[in-house]
């Protein structure tokens, strides 16, 4: 049953790809900008956007976002298949299996031959993505990739073999899924900080997937408007569940559920026409921010339509941990030099007298003795101390056995933190600061201000497609790894999206 309803919605989907296609691509291109670009008087903010996502197209990607935007598909992909091996991944994959008939349409990554329904596909595969704490993250905080990318994989899997999606067309699908999340992060001023009440990806994910796949489902307008509302009713989670093995649910959570309201809008329910309106008397999406203050979104006539991610790059991790951790690991491994010079080694704890830590008065990441590799992940002074131990910190840092060195408990037990007033819970203007007293007296200090991989300090491509490789190749073998490193390089090329989607089986 579930099936046929599946290829039903499958083939409903694609006639309204072909219907949109040949009824606005048709029209002259003063009354496709009519229809599409200009703004109508008086237009709501909710809808313009959704304007927006249905009249994107290819002359509005410059070089620098199509190149940006691979970077993040890359970088997810791989994030998503080394996530394929972790315990919350084999978890949720089994609850979708025992739980759900299965439904042989979407792929799962890193599983050669099996297949869930699309949403629960988009599901998993969000939940690998977030599994580790490795995917990227923006400014205002967010992680953009994983509540996109999925979803758009498993709606791609999910239409005809006769209608899959170019690759361009899931280069502007992903787009639009980042756009709307930049775009509504930043109608408040207090998204710029690192969040206290809820996840931001729970919040933001579900509209950025609801935006990605309502575009590639070529819904119109108002469509892809009603998509935004039902999207806002699926979305939010607190953050008393972030260092648990329940936060990577968020990020599956919100691909899953922006797909559900993508296709439930295609079906043809409706929600509030002033969800992302700033009205007084209506509970919309200022419901999630207090100061949120939205403004119309709307597509420059011709081409080159300023996009947020060209103003502004992606922050790529290098280690699997909470993005404020890469400012402290920075800063203790160049103390890490001092100590053992130019020869690597590994620092004794013998050594050291006291540690201390300046860092941004942040709550859930401020964790003495963490007891577990989530709890770690979210941990100023375990990944302070691990690098201060070993120089680095890698995945392998986040081991049972790596977690629970007497040499690394002895160090936590003489950290010591400090929150400056000029160091606020900001991604964008935070610091790290390492002072470590030697037992001889010696105090030797290491501050980061940028990391490498922040995006004011990019990964270079070289660098980028090394964590690919090794993230990948944890999964599959080398061909398939180099194969979609080339495919997904000339991916606005592809004229179908079927060979990205073998290659992550």
């Amino acid at each position: 049953m579930m099936i046929s309803k599946l290829q039903k919605t499958t083939r409903s989907v694609g006639a309204m790809r072909h219907m949109h296609r040949s009824g606005a691509e048709g029209l002259p291109a003063s009354a496709q900008h009519a229809a599409v670009e200009r703004p109508a008087p008086e237009e709501t903010v909710t809808a313009s956007f959704g304007r927006f996502i249905s009249g994107l197209k290819a002359r509005h990607l410059t070089p620098t976002v199509l190149r940006r935007s691979k970077r993040m598909m890359l970088d997810s992909l791989g994030v998503g298949l080394l996530g394929s091996t972790t315990d919350v991944f084999r978890l949720a994959l089994r609850h979708c299996q025992e739980m759900y008939a299965p439904d042989d349409i979407s792929s799962v990554y890193g599983r050669s031959g099996t297949k869930l329904s699309p949403t629960l596909a988009a599901f998993v595969n969000g939940v690998a993505v977030h599994s580790m704490d490795f995917d990227d993250t923006w400014h205002p905080a967010t992680h953009p990739s994983g509540a996109v990318l999925p979803a758009l994989l498993a709606v791609s899997d999910m239409m005809p073999q006769n209608r899959k999606p170019s690759g361009l067309d899931l280069l502007l699908a992903f787009n639009v899924g980042i756009e709307i999340q930049g775009r509504l992060m930043r109608f408040s001023n207090g998204a710029s900080n690192i969040p206290k009440k809820f996840h931001p990806p729970s919040v933001v994910g579900p509209m950025g997937g609801a935006a990605a796949c309502a575009h590639l489902l070529s819904l119109d307008p108002s469509q892809c408007s009603h998509a935004l509302a039902i999207a806002a009713s699926l979305a939010g989670a607190p953050m008393a569940n972030a260092a648990t093995q329940s936060k990577p649910l968020h990020i599956g959570n919100a691909s899953r559920l922006g797909m559900e309201a993508a296709l439930l809008a295609s079906r043809g329910l409706e929600a509030s026409p002033l969800i992302l309106d700033s009205v007084p008397g209506v509970a919309g999406f200022n419901a999630f921010y207090e100061d949120y203050m939205p403004l119309p979104l709307y597509l420059a006539p011709d081409e080159g339509h300023s996009f947020l991610i060209e103003d502004q790059d992606i922050a790529f991790k290098r280690f699997p941990a909470h993005l404020g951790m890469h400012w402290v690991v920075d800063a203790a491994a160049s103390v890490h030099k001092l100590i053992v010079g130019v020869d690597s080694g590994t620092v004794s704890a013998s050594q050291v007298k006291d540690i201390l830590l300046r860092v941004p008065r942040s709550k859930y990441i401020n964790r003495p003795f963490p007891e577990c590799e989530h709890q770690a992940r979210h941990s100023f002074q375990f990944n302070a101390c691990s690098a201060l131990l070993d120089g680095e910190v890698t995945v392998q840092s986040f081991t049972a056995g790596a977690i629970t060195r007497p040499e690394l408990a002895a160090l936590l037990s003489l950290v010591r933190v400090e929150h400056p007033e000029d160091n606020p819970a900001n991604f964008d203007l935070m610091y790290g600061e390492v002072q470590v007293t030697l037992d001889g007296g010696d105090v030797l200090r290491g501050r980061c201000d940028t990391f490498y991989g922040h995006w004011r300090n990019p990964l270079t491509n070289e660098s980028l497609r090394k964590k690919f490789r090794s993230n990948a190749g944890a999964v599959l073998p080398r061909e398939k790894v180099e194969g979609l490193v080339e495919t997904v390089e000339a991916l606005d090329e592809l004229p179908d999206c079927t060979p990205l989607l073998l290659k992550l089986q």
